[in-house]
Parts: structure tokens; sequence; C-alpha cells
């Protein structure tokens, strides 16, 4: 995908996948400035050095960008960087969705970004993947961020919900991420895992330091039972996290568009899903009757 949608009055997100593999090297260098641009504001004390941070071309190969700017002047004001992990359970490769950093300029708040940096990408990649469920993963201390998570996606473990179990797929996902995708989300290999609680411990070792919160400073979510949840489940000072898995499907996106989405922002977005929808469904055909380039094992050039 590379695409742009309106976001808001004045402002266009614009979302691009896996840019490390198409993008020519002008073009990464500018995103890559753009996003440590909108990072230096949020961090003012600190830097990352892990994910699109680490200059690792590798790693935008496996990322899905929104970057929100200002039309006005094309300044970015904010984004959210998604990351593809591959995860084999025995039955079949998979990919999981890493929900990912999402940083706001904080002279740019509260401008009702929510819906473009927490849904909009994933729900775009489940039309494309014909409505078949996703599943995405989050790891976080901060208490508004697992009440988001555990509010908008569908099978979410953990969350202060004792009617939701941790289910074997949801604990043989979590081994898989945790032996071969540490470095998405910035934790070391001495962390520890906790496989009963899903809580990383020591997690700010590997690159993400610049994140570690005090309890105090984490922001909270506006039910006072995720921030409980959080306080009672994490070691703000040894530097935890929660790592949160669940799922995206057909329910979490119809709640999406009816409690998130501005009416005044459907009408484009619905010209955005089907643009998504037709290039699932043209390009292969597109590609198969253009016998100048070659088509992988399905037909060879001309």
């Amino acid at each position: 995908m590379d695409i742009r949608v309106a976001a808001g009055k004045g402002n266009e997100a614009h979302i691009i996948e896996r840019p490390g593999l198409w993008m020519e090297a002008d073009a990464l260098a500018a995103l890559s400035a753009d996003l440590v641009e909108v990072a230096s504001k949020t961090l003012p004390k600190g830097s990352l050095t892990y994910g699109v941070f680490s200059g690792d071309q590798e790693r935008l190969e496996k990322t899905i960008i929104t970057l929100v700017r200002r039309k006005a002047d094309g300044h970015p004001i904010a984004f959210n960087c998604l990351a593809v992990m591959d995860i084999d359970l025995g039955d079949r490769p998979m990919e999981v969705l890493h929900l990912g950093l999402v940083m706001v300029d904080p002279n740019e708040r509260s401008q009702g970004l929510s819906w473009v940096l927490y849904g909009l990408t994933c729900m775009l990649l489940l039309f494309r993947n014909q409505l078949r469920p996703l599943w995405v993963s989050n790891v976080t201390q901060v208490p508004a961020i697992v009440g988001m998570v555990s509010e908008t996606f569908d099978q979410v473990y953990p969350t202060p919900d004792a009617d939701q179990p941790r289910s074997l797929r949801h604990l043989l996902i979590a081994r898989q991420i945790m032996l071969l995708h540490r470095h998405v989300f910035g934790v070391g290999a001495e962390a520890g895992f906790e496989e009963d609680r899903f809580v990383i411990t020591n997690a700010y070792t590997g690159g993400s330091d610049a994140l570690k919160k005090t309890y105090e400073d984490a922001p909270k979510h506006r039910d006072e039972i995720y921030n409980s949840f959080c306080e009672d489940q994490l070691d703000y000072t040894r530097g935890d996290d929660l790592l949160q898995l669940g799922q995206i499907n057909l329910a979490t996106t119809r709640s999406y568009l009816r409690e998130s989405v501005p009416r005044a922002s459907l009408a484009g977005l619905a010209m955005t899903i089907g643009f998504v929808t037709l290039q699932r469904l043209l390009l292969p055909a597109v590609h198969w009757f253009d016998n100048t380039k070659p088509w992988g094992i399905l037909r060879k050039s001309a």
C-alpha cells in the first residue's frame, strides 16, 4: 500500500507499506528523517535505537508506516509503525502485526488522530486479507494503551477481564514472538518472560530505554480498572511490560467504524477501502496478462 487518506481538518495520513522493499534511497532517507523529527519532539531527553530507528533497512522491509502531515506545509506531526512478524506454529506460517510505536508531536495533540493512528491501517489490512482475522500484538507498560488495545481488538490477553482466558494459540504465538522477534519492540535477550501473566520483566534493555516510565508518569486510562491492572501486574522500577495478543476481525472493524471514525471521514474511508479491495482483486489479473514482466512461479516472462 502507498495511499493517502484525509485525517481530519487540515491533516493527511500517508500509509506506506514495507518501504524498505521499494522506496528509492533518497525517499527512504526523507521518510526516516520525518519519523526522527516527530520522535525527537516526543522524547526530548532520549533516543531510540531499535526498529525503524536502528538504521537497518531490513527493519523497513517489515514495517508499515502511517505518517500524518499537515496539509498546509507537509510538516510531519504523528506516526504509527506496524511491524510484520513471521510466525510458524507448525500447522501453517502466519503473520502477526505488532502495533509498535505511536508518537504525536506534543504541540499537535488533541486533534482527534486516535482513529487514524490506532486502527486505520489494521482495518485496511483486514479488508485486503479478504476479512480473514489477523493477529496483533502489543508491548507496553502504559495503562492508556493497555485499555485501548483491550477495548479495540477481540480475544485480547492479558486484560483485567477474567472472562477472557489465555488460549493455547495465545501461548504459542507469544513464545514465538519472544524467541524470534524481541528486536521488533526493543527488548534485550536478558529480559525474562512470565508465561502465566504475559509479563516481560526488565524489558528496557534492547534499544527502547528512552520509553521507560514510572507508574506516575505513564498516561492513564479513563477506566480505573486498567490503571489498577497495570499497577498490580508490573514492576515499574524494574521496567516491566505487558505482551498483549488479540485479533482484528469483522466484529472489531464494525465497532471501529461505528465508534471511532468521525462521520465526516466515513465517505473518504469507504473510497480507500474500495481502492484497497480492487487492488487486491485486479492487480493479479493485470500482472498475469502483462507478458513483458516475470510473474514468479505462475508464469515466466516472454
